[in-house]
Formats: C-alpha cells, structure tokens, sequence
C-alpha cells in the first residue's frame, strides 16, 4: 500500500513556511505607504464601528484586527502587529521542524486572512488566495505535537490530508492551460503570446529582455509546450506509476523555473514548487537526502509486473508526443531549419471536448482519493494493539471526512472552467462552498488569461513640477521608467504598488480610484509613500520640497533588439508617448478635489495615537529600524540566514556520519545502537566478524562489517 509520505510533507510544510515568510515579511515592509494613516488606501476606512459586538463583528468580517482597539493599536499597527507576528511564526517553523505543528499553520493563516480582509486592492492576487488555501491545507496536513512532547513520525491517515495538495496543484495548473485557450485570445490561439509576454509582463527580469530575443518558430513552440504542461501533464498527477508521477513533478518545476528567470512574480512560483512536492514519494526524497532505503538490483527476466508499468509508461509519453504533434501541427521545416507549429482545432471543438472531460476529471479526482483513504484504513489495519488500531481508526474517519468535505467544496471553484459542469453539482455542494468562500478555503485560478499590450507595453509616467514649466520624471525602484534601466530582480518581494501600476496603466484612471490617492499623497510629500516608489529618498527628485503640480502621461515601451545599438550605455527599452493618463493638478485644485469626494478618499480628523503604551511604542521603534531597507533586502537577509543555519547543522552532522565503517565492528561513538533488538545483532556482527578474522579472511571481514553498518543506519533513519 505504500509508505506515509513523511518526507514530502516536510518538504510541503518546510516550502510553505519561507512562502508565507515572504508574503509576511514584504508586505511588512510596504503597510505605512499603503495602508498608513497617510497612505493610499488607509486599512482604518475598511474597518468601520457598527456597534456591534465582538463575535458579530469576526462573523461577518473575519479579522483578528478588531481586536485592535483592546490593546490600543490602530488599525495600521494592528496591521504591523500581524505581520511581525506571522514572521516570527514562519521564520521559526522554516528552522525547526518542531515548529511545523498543525496549531502553528492555523495561527499564520489566520493571521494571512486577517490581513487579506482589509488588504483592499492591494492584496487581492491570486497568489494571495492561493497561500491561503495551501496555509489551510497544511492544519490539516501538519502533525499536532507542540500539546505533546513526543509524536509518532507519522499518521495512518497522513497520505489522505496530503493528496488534497496535489488536487490543489492539479486544479491550478489546469485550469490556468484552459483559460487561456476559453479566453478566445488571439495570441494564445496563434501561439505568438511569448513574443509579447516577456516584456509586457508586470515586472520582467534581465532575463526576459534575453528570452525576447528568441526566434519567432521557438516562442511559439514554446507556448506548445505550456499547453502541454498545463493540460496534459497534470492528468499524470493521479497516475499510478510513480515514474509518471516523477515526470509530472520535474515538468512542473521547469516550468516555475523558467518563469523565475524570465519574470519577478514574488513567491507565486515558489509557492507552486512547493505544492509539486505532493507529487513525490518517500523514496524519491530518500535518494535526494542521501538516505534511500531500496537497493535496486537489476534482474532479468523483469517480472510481469515490471513489463507492464514500463509498457504503459513509455506508451503515455508516446500519447503525449503524438498528442502534441497532432493537436499542434508540429513540423520539421528543413529548409528554414526550424520547428513550424498551429493550433489545429477550433475553438467549438476545444469547448466540447471541455465539457465532456470536466466531470470525468472530478471522478478520476474521486477515484484517487478514494484509493487513498482505502490506503490509510488498510495502515490502520496493521497498527499493533487494539486501542491504539481504534485510535488510528478514529482519526482515519475524522481526516477521511474532512478531506472528502474539503474535495466536494472545492469543485464549485474547479468547475468554474465549464459553466454547465457546474450547473449539475448538487445544490449541497454550492450552499457549503457559499458558506466557507469568505474564508478563502478554496478558490479559482486562472493565470494568464488574456494577453496584453499586444501593441506594445503600456507605462503610466509619473511627472512633477514646481512652476508647470520644467518638469521632472519620478523614477519607480522596480516598474520600467529609465530606458537606460536594467530590469530588476526582486522574486520573492512583492511591489504592490507597482503591480497596481501595470493594471492602472490597461485601463482610464477612473478604473483605478487609489491612484488619485496615490497622486494626493506625493503632492502632500508624505515620506511612506514617498518610501514605496524610493526607498533611498536621493533618488527621489523632490525629496527636500513635494512638487506642486504633479501630471501622468501614458507611454508604450518594448525591449530594444539585440542588433540595436547607441551611444553610451546600451538602453534596454524604447518608448513612445501616447497621451495624458491624468490632469495635472495641485493640493486644493477642484478636479482633484472632486476625485477624491468621489471615491471617498478624503482625509478626515483622526485620533491621536497613545504615546505611553508600551506595545505601540514598541511597534514604531522596530518600524523605525527597518525604515532603510528595500524588501528583497530584508527577505534575503531573512532566506541568508536560515541557509546558514541549516549549513551549520549539516557540517555538524557530517563527522559522525563520515568516518569509515569498514573498521567498525560494533556501533560508531555517539552513535545510538540499533532499535528493535540493534544490540543482540551487533553481538552477532562482532561474532561473526572475530570468526572471520581468526580465518584469515580480512576482506570478507571488512565487506561484511561495511554491509552491517549500512543496514544499520537505515534502521536508524526509519
């Protein structure tokens, strides 16, 4: 039936707890220009007194927020409270594995979805949702030892709270491959939606300028490639050959690595990666640690088994080549030495084969999770004694249910892909989904549904004055601006306002009320948002007095070709002005004005905060320290130092595990005897091996006590 997957699930909680450190962490940096009582888009306006009481209020709008006001925070250093709280957390759950508890994993998704009530505009990112649903998954998939000072290794049911992971990962992926074909985008249908992506995306990385550079017959066979990731291959997740499962893990993971290198998306890809690790086994982990149990011997002939799995394996991978070449036109162009490729299907054919695998694909889901609660009752089954077999019944039952709760849930959001697949889910389903969607448990995605700026990047240019006769850019740290600018890299910071940036400038600025705010704001000369587009106020060009006219005009920039050349330093965009984005304005001018009674974003009279309060106090003074540093600085600096903390424990691990065995004729120094009657076999070892030595037969000997230890140390790692 299988082992538990002890060591995936430590790779999943140990991958999600540095993921929820840089969501912690680098909103952190950002909460005083964002959500500040003079920032943007003030968290205090969300959370508006009512008069009811405490549990009404967490009823209707869950957030720990609310309890602000009792330790006399405002709402934006509730905030910092939060998020200084959910570092703690993850940073001490990233290092010890002590920490990775089930009651831990609640506290940082309830601190998340605190944030994420009043996050606004801000934080309403599918990477957002998708945290929360994997910070959800993980209460149930981390062990409840921080009550208990000792814990089995593993749980009977384990393996059926980890599956629901995987059937996240397969729902994401997959749906992120359909939408782009059901969003009727002509790029995507044409194939050519790389040639644009790289350098139209929010914020790319050197690397897209390099990708950009491609031939056309290579971007287009690449987005082939995409499809087949993110349909195809995610079938394999299910499959029940773990081979099949490894190919599916590794084809995932290039995939996030190539968008990694190409684009700075934060910790989505990381996120992502870290999901894909319910894809593997313990033995596959095992081989990567160095501590792989299985000793695999070739033995001919293979038994029947054997031949199957092999001929079902190559037979899947020979579907998908044919698949692809059939469904993509896929040819060899020996002339022009080079791969031609089309969509050779239409979009109606698309859509019906869409609606005839979406309830199949929720029965091939039910089918394997099925196999996995039959997989865990059996392990109970062998549980040694009865009331400890009844205990691993009793939380079998428990997590079985929970599990199947949380799969049923879930397909309202999954079968958003096909509207009439979701017409027929039973009423139930919809009412429970209704009543837990607040919560965020379960979600839809869809990445990269359409693409934009086919005709070239649109870029909102901010520009200030003093007298409306000179005017001078105002620079961002991240979004493009300087043509002569390199592109940054800043994965796994997040710059929201930023990104808010890139979506203001798809649409009029009415669509976007926070950015009357944000232009309000430098006009005023308000340093945290001053800190959001320049953290070294040098950089900034009126950082000694506020312009008194700010403007914003719209450009359309695309990379420069690598044959184009230039005096001085090579530009890596070039850009055209299109139009006005905004008016030009002041403080008092009555458009501005009108703007901001208009989307309600007109300061008000605000209390003063308790400057004797230790806690408040206390939270200023750490803000106060971080004030100098960009947040892939502090993100880095927090990843630096949890490397070298897992390097140290590693070099201090090595010398008891490095001397050679060959010698050793009982147990190493330091070294734990056997369990499970390890003593009485090393005597027998000792015997065996003084036995060989008074034959003369000191190879045999030295082969036999390497054989010894070896089996030895594994015993030890079970």
């Amino acid at each position: 039936m299988g082992e538990p997957p002890r060591r995936p699930r430590s790779l999943f909680l140990a991958g999600l707890a540095a993921a929820y450190l840089a969501a912690f962490a680098s909103l952190y940096v950002q909460i005083p220009g964002l959500y500040g009582r003079d920032g943007i888009l003030p968290a205090r306006k969300v959370l508006r007194l009512s008069g009811k009481g405490l549990w009404e209020q967490l009823r209707d709008f869950p957030t720990l927020l609310w309890l602000g006001p009792r330790l006399g925070l405002d709402t934006e250093l509730g905030m910092e409270l939060l998020c200084l709280l959910g570092v703690l957390a993850s940073f001490g759950a990233l290092l010890f594995d002590l920490l990775r508890d089930s009651l831990l994993f609640a506290l940082l998704w309830v601190l998340y979805l605190s944030l994420y009530q009043v996050g606004q505009v801000f934080l309403y990112f599918q990477w957002d949702s998708l945290l929360l649903e994997a910070g959800f998954l993980a209460v149930l998939v981390a062990p409840l030892r921080l009550l208990k000072w000792r814990s089995t290794a593993w749980r009977a049911h384990d393996g059926i709270t980890f599956w629901l992971v995987r059937w996240l990962l397969f729902r994401l992926m997959f749906a992120s491959g359909v939408v782009k074909l059901t969003s009727r985008c002509p790029t995507w249908w044409g194939l050519t939606a790389l040639t644009y992506h790289y350098e139209t995306q929010c914020i790319p990385t050197p690397g897209a300028w390099f990708a950009h550079q491609l031939p056309v017959w290579f971007q287009k066979f690449s987005v082939v490639a995409t499809y087949v990731i993110e349909i195809a291959i995610p079938l394999l997740f299910f499959a029940p050959i773990r081979r099949l499962r490894l190919f599916a893990f590794y084809s995932q993971v290039l995939l996030q690595v190539l968008i990694i290198l190409t684009g700075n998306y934060n910790f989505f890809n990381m996120l992502t990666i870290v999901l894909a690790f319910s894809l593997l086994d313990e033995e596959h982990v095992g081989h990567w640690l160095g501590r792989s149990k299985r000793r695999h011997a070739s033995t001919w002939p293979p038994s029947l088994r054997s031949l199957l799995s092999t001929l079902l394996e190559m037979s899947t991978y020979g579907f998908l080549l044919y698949w692809s070449i059939q469904y993509f036109s896929l040819e060899i162009n020996w002339e022009k030495r080079l791969l031609d490729s089309k969509v050779a299907f239409t979009y109606h054919e698309f859509t019906t084969w869409l609606r005839a695998v979406t309830l199949p694909l929720v029965g091939l889901g039910f089918l394997s999770l099925s196999w996995e609660i039959l997989s865990a009752m059996y392990r109970c089954a062998c549980v040694r004694g009865c009331f400890w077999k009844l205990w691993a019944t009793l939380q079998w039952a428990v997590f079985a249910t929970a599990t199947m709760g949380m799969f049923a849930i879930s397909l309202v959001p999954f079968t958003y892909i096909d509207y009439e697949s979701n017409g027929k889910l039973w009423p139930g389903i919809h009412q429970m989904f209704n009543a837990v969607e607040r919560f965020q448990v379960v979600n839809s995605y869809g990445l990269f549904r359409r693409m934009t700026g086919v005709g070239g990047r649109p870029e909102v240019v901010l520009e200030g004055s003093y007298d409306k006769q000179t005017w001078m850019e105002i620079e961002f740290m991240y979004k493009p601006g300087n043509i002569s600018a390199a592109p940054p890299v800043v994965t796994p910071h997040q710059p929201r306002l930023d990104w808010q940036m890139w979506f203001a400038a798809l649409a009029h600025h009415s669509s976007s009320p926070w950015f009357t705010s944000f232009v309000y704001r430098l006009l005023q000369g308000k340093k945290d948002v001053i800190r959001l587009v320049q953290v070294d106020e040098s950089q900034y060009p009126f950082s000694t007095q506020p312009p008194v006219y700010i403007r914003a005009q719209l450009y359309k920039y695309w990379f420069t070709g690598s044959a184009e050349g230039s005096e001085g330093p090579a530009p890596w965009w070039r850009r055209q002005r299109v139009q006005e984005f905004f008016p030009t304005v002041s403080l008092g001018d009555p458009t501005l004005e009108s703007l901001l009674n208009q989307h309600g974003l007109k300061d008000k009279t605000l209390l003063k905060r308790s400057a004797d309060a230790f806690l408040p106090w206390l939270l200023q003074s750490l803000r106060q320290l971080s004030h100098p540093f960009s947040g892939p600085t502090v993100l880095w600096s927090l990843y630096l130092v949890a490397a070298t903390v897992y390097l140290l424990r590693a070099l201090g691990r090595r010398p008891r595990g490095g001397a050679p065995p060959a010698r050793h004729k009982g147990p190493r120094r330091g070294e734990p005897a056997d369990r499970g009657g390890g003593e009485k076999n090393g005597q027998v070892r000792r015997k065996e091996a003084k036995e060989a030595e008074e034959k003369g037969e000191g190879r045999a000997r030295g082969a036999a006590d390497g054989h010894g230890d070896g089996v030895r140390g594994t015993k030890k790692k079970k």
